[in-house]
């Protein structure tokens, strides 16, 4: 009998230990989410699931091209996910040829799948504050971002993390650039 309880009792201290390793990777390390939609595409695709690393940015800033989540000021448990562009205090500008200025200087990237035909708020100069970030969707005309005042520019306190591996579909599973 006594075999049996203290059996039954290296369970339950092992199922404890278990969940209270998922309940601190799952708050403080990393949070699963899925991608909706085609703005992210061709770097997501809708329905690709991704791991979130929600602890580098507690010790570093988030840096330009960086896939970060953040939530969706008007909609409770929705998050969007897009690519850093514009970094704190720098001046982002989007001209009528869809060419992305930083400071005045043309940035020289080739995540956009096409050349932007909306450059919404960002059409005149977008100085941004010491902690916002200027992010868009790789499908550009497709994506709602930074340029939609629905979204405006994301504070450093909402950036949940950044994508960093996914894990749905299988054919797609690692690392994302």
């Amino acid at each position: 009998m006594k075999a049996f309880v203290k059996d039954i009792t290296g369970l339950c201290l092992y199922l404890a230990i278990i969940l209270g390793c998922t309940y601190l990777a799952v708050h403080y390390l990393a949070q699963h989410t899925q991608v909706d939609g085609s703005s992210m595409s061709p770097a997501l695709y809708d329905r690709d699931h991704v791991l979130v690393d929600k602890f580098t940015y507690r010790h570093q800033e988030p840096e330009r091209y960086d896939i970060i989540v953040f939530p969706y000021r008007y909609q409770q448990d929705t998050y969007y996910v897009k690519r850093i562009i514009g970094l704190p205090g720098e001046t982002v500008r989007i001209d009528g040829q869809g060419t992305i200025f930083i400071n005045g200087e043309a940035l020289q990237e080739n995540y956009g799948a096409e050349v932007i035909n909306y450059a919404g708020y960002a059409s005149t100069p977008r100085k941004l504050g010491s902690n916002e970030y200027f992010v868009l969707g790789d499908n550009r005309n497709d994506s709602r971002d930074s340029r939609d005042a629905s979204v405006g520019l994301v504070k450093r306190n909402e950036i949940i993390g950044k994508a960093f591996w996914r894990v749905w579909p299988l054919s797609g599973i690692g690392s994302i650039e």
